[in-house]
């Protein structure tokens, strides 16, 4: 059976995009900036991006178009006669699961916040009210069990579809949404009273600000989320190397999808800092940001239920292109692996996701008292993912890319140059085999350490 195959350029680009732009960039970007003071770090996100971030994607990608596979067959197409590196891949299979496990209940809670903003139900809400219509929707096992399953139910849908007519079609659709909403809360945000001391505080630089926070801080925060905000380790951009034509380098690729997940981050912040500061909110507020203090923020403006259901389907747009493109991984393990078809696995998929998200959605109210390694459900099962396979799975990829016992720095290097455009450097290779594994060690033992 001949793989499929992306229909346009612009499809993968916009689904790979759509894979890396998630809840991290809109959520956890803005509150990180505000917490490691501003410009400075987003200097060192910027930086840190090119360093590691590209780099580590082009392999991931390399290994995709090279074997024309998913994750466990990928390696076995590439790895040496005999070595285990194709053991990484269902590592990459079960990361992808767990990453759903809680990612689905946090997308539904996007979308419920978009219903809710629709359909009045802040209307005339102050206060610690506003704070009670989340809290509310946190004790309900049902209503969360409800967002959580039209999130599993219409990805798996959208999945179940040709990759063209189905993940590519949509995502492109979504994707552009995404970026005119984007431009339309900015703009708006711009023209709040006293919204530019917010762009000042976000986007220029000053040492002062980072020095309070501590130089050594904002550094490594900035490479975290520049590593992360890529979700890198678990082939969930494999798989699109898989679906890619050879017309283009992977160097030039890897950075115009980098750019679009930072447009998006850098963008969000434009929407966030002005509105906090409009109206003498912190900026550093933490997760909360989202679900408390914007809410009170937009009941604060004229239009305020428009603005609020126009940000928060940004937010459904966002966390659901990450939904699909991890479900359109799922699909194509079950695929390759097993030889099912694409509507069998849809199904089969489905159900066990259903299943497996269960445990957070309950974490939050029934189960509440439940404590794994001091942490509730959805934050143990996102440190198992962020702080463990993310970063152990990056190191593997880029083992398996620079070293001799793997597939090996030249046939990456002839994968990665192959098309126009940006080649990688020749000379990058000590880099890559010292500099880098470093790099991400660090970012591994920081992550594991209380």
């Amino acid at each position: 059976m001949d793989r499929e195959h992306f229909q346009s350029r612009l499809g993968f680009l916009l689904v790979s995009a759509g894979c890396a732009v998630g809840i991290g960039n809109v959520w956890k970007f803005p509150y990180v900036t505000g917490q490691n003071g501003g410009g400075v770090f987003v200097l060192f996100y910027l930086l840190f991006l090119v360093v590691m971030g590209v780099p580590v994607l082009t392999m991931e990608l390399a290994v995709g178009r090279a074997s024309r596979k998913s994750a466990v067959l990928g390696y076995k197409a590439l790895e040496p006669v005999g070595s285990k590196w194709h053991l990484h891949g269902w590592f990459c299979v079960a990361g992808c699961c767990l990453l759903m496990m809680y990612y689905t209940t946090v997308s539904g809670w996007m979308l419920g916040y978009f219903f809710k903003f629709a359909g009045g139900v802040f209307e005339g809400l102050e206060g610690t009210a506003v704070n009670g219509v989340f809290d509310a929707m946190r004790a309900s096992p049902g209503e969360m069990t409800a967002w959580m399953a039209i999130t599993v139910l219409a990805g798996f849908l959208v999945c179940s579809f040709k990759l063209q007519s189905g993940l590519e079609r949509i995502t492109k659709w979504m994707m552009l949404g995404l970026l005119a909403l984007i431009a339309v809360l900015a703009v708006h945000s711009f023209t709040l009273p006293g919204g530019l001391e917010g762009v000042k505080f976000y986007l220029l630089p000053d040492l002062g600000r980072a020095m309070d926070a501590g130089i050594g801080t904002v550094i490594t925060a900035a490479m975290n989320q520049a590593f992360f905000t890529l979700s890198l380790g678990i082939a969930a951009m494999e798989v699109f190397g898989s679906y890619m034509k050879r017309d283009h380098t992977l160097t030039s690729e890897a950075i115009r999808i980098c750019s679009l997940d930072t447009f998006v981050a850098l963008m969000a912040g434009l929407i966030i800092f002005p509105a906090c500061f409009s109206f003498g909110v912190e900026p550093d507020a933490g997760p909360s940001l989202i679900f408390y203090t914007l809410p009170k923020v937009f009941l604060g403006m004229a239009g305020g239920r428009l603005w609020g259901a126009l940000f928060f389907l940004f937010m459904s747009f966002a966390s659901f292109s990450t939904v699909i493109a991890v479900f359109e991984n799922l699909q194509a393990n079950a695929i390759d692996n097993f030889g099912w078809s694409r509507k069998k696995a849809a199904v089969l998929n489905c159900v066990f996701i259903l299943l497996a998200s269960m445990p957070c959605v309950l974490g939050n109210n029934l189960w509440s008292g439940v404590r794994i390694l001091g942490r509730d459900v959805l934050d143990f099962e996102d440190f198992l993912v962020s702080n463990l396979l993310l970063p152990l799975g990056s190191l593997v990829y880029l083992l398996f890319c620079v070293t001799k016992w793997g597939w090996g720095w030249d046939k990456y290097l002839a994968e990665a140059n192959a098309g126009e455009g940006i080649k990688m450097p020749r000379g990058l290779k000590p880099v890559f085999q010292f500099v880098l594994p470093i790099l991400v060690l660090v970012i591994l033992i920081q992550g594991l350490l209380p």
